[in-house]
């Protein structure tokens, strides 16, 4: 592979379908109807390991770095001066992190307990990383990044002793990450479930920037003009497997977990991402296909405007509180659940899949309309 200066075409309808595939998974396992009795599959892994919940959020930074590749693909061919683009490239960065931010506060607009850091901060920081070393460096040294961000970060968390605690260890609140976020942000700004340990902390942005990388240097090779068009999948398919086999074997000493983002995890969830978008690459930009992609397609456009609505709305309901079972005060969404939803089912995590479908459902009509208003929402 070499550094694509060319011009290709501008948009891949794979990476599109990709993105839609992804919001739609996210659309399903943030919505149960039930939080208590959510579906199997469509619950994180209780620490090490991995579901297909798992595998949504590195594949949203994947999708990153392979979109930054066609995104910024111009200003690196007209050799024009790079600090403008930085400059655009950080304001948007700060605007995602703002909203990151805003999805904490809302409702109660609480700052002396707000969270911080989160999904879109993580996504906003790993945007701008990725941009930066792509503007700045050639594939050649992205790679060399990749491995260095991996091994290092592997070396800190399995080795640097941990203040106050001892030895290195990898338990939620006690390993090197959680007491760093401790230390900069105090418990008070840190994920509200545990309060000790965040899983989008600021350490485990260095490995998540490696996942951007990866989606990076895939987004090269799609656009480098050399190999025949039914080459670039296969190349795609190759490195994913060798991706997965190395996550796989460095997981022996290094678990794949997604809360610390392990390099074994960079690596396993990274060469999924790589043999998925070799598949959907195959078959929408090398031959064509298209026949039912129009739902996909709506999500795919639209990604941070679901994920951002999604929560507000869901907080919003949140405050409409209606007279449930018993008498017992329900949010809006949890009213139209309990009487909707749950009583055509005898199994409780049935009932909790219908209602997370209902909701993906509701989605479809609002961002199907919104596409034939061609209404894209960008920051």
């Amino acid at each position: 592979m070499r550094p694509v200066d060319s011009p290709l075409p501008a948009r891949l309808v794979s990476l599109d379908v990709f993105r839609g595939l992804t919001v739609m998974l996210m659309v399903v396992v943030n919505n149960p109807g039930d939080w208590g009795h959510i579906y199997p599959p469509l619950e994180h892994a209780e620490w090490n390991g991995c579901t297909p919940t798992d595998l949504v959020f590195p594949f949203f930074l994947f999708i990153v770095g392979v979109s930054l590749a066609y995104a910024l693909a111009g200003a690196r061919r007209s050799g024009a001066p790079t600090r403008p683009v930085l400059a655009r490239v950080a304001r948007r960065a700060g605007i995602l992190f703002s909203l990151g931010v805003l999805t904490s506060l809302y409702p109660h607009f609480d700052f002396a307990t707000v969270r911080i850091m989160g999904v879109l901060q993580r996504i906003a920081l790993v945007y701008l990383g990725t941009s930066c070393i792509y503007l700045l460096t050639g594939w050649r040294m992205q790679a060399i990044l990749l491995i260095t961000l991996l091994i290092t970060y592997a070396l800190l968390m399995q080795l640097a002793p941990v203040p106050g605690f001892g030895p290195a260890n990898l338990a939620p609140t006690t390993n090197l990450g959680a007491w760093l976020d401790r230390t900069v942000f105090t418990e008070a700004h840190l994920w509200q479930t545990s309060r000790t340990w965040d899983p989008e902390g600021l350490l485990g942005t260095l490995p998540a920037l490696g996942t951007g990388l990866l989606g990076l240097l895939a987004g090269q090779w799609l656009r480098w003009p050399g190999p025949a068009p039914v080459a670039k999948p296969l190349g795609l398919a190759l490195a994913g497997a060798l991706a997965v086999v190395a996550g796989l074997v460095w997981s022996t000493w290094f678990p794949i977990n997604k809360a610390l983002w392990t390099s074994s995890y960079v690596l396993f969830t990274g060469g999924l991402a790589l043999g998925l978008l070799a598949l959907l690459y195959w078959l929408c930009d090398v031959r064509s296909y298209r026949r039912g992609l129009g739902p996909v397609l709506a999500f795919g456009v639209n990604a941070i405007a679901v994920f951002f609505f999604s929560a507000i709305l869901s907080r919003t309901f949140g405050l409409v509180r209606l007279p449930g079972p018993a008498g017992r005060p329900l949010g809006f969404k949890e009213w139209l659940y309990e009487g909707g939803i749950a009583p055509f089912f005898s199994n409780p995590r049935q009932a909790s899949l219908a209602g997370a479908v209902v909701c993906l459902l509701i989605w479809l009509a609002v961002l199907s309309w919104l596409r034939r208003q061609n209404w894209v929402w960008k920051v």
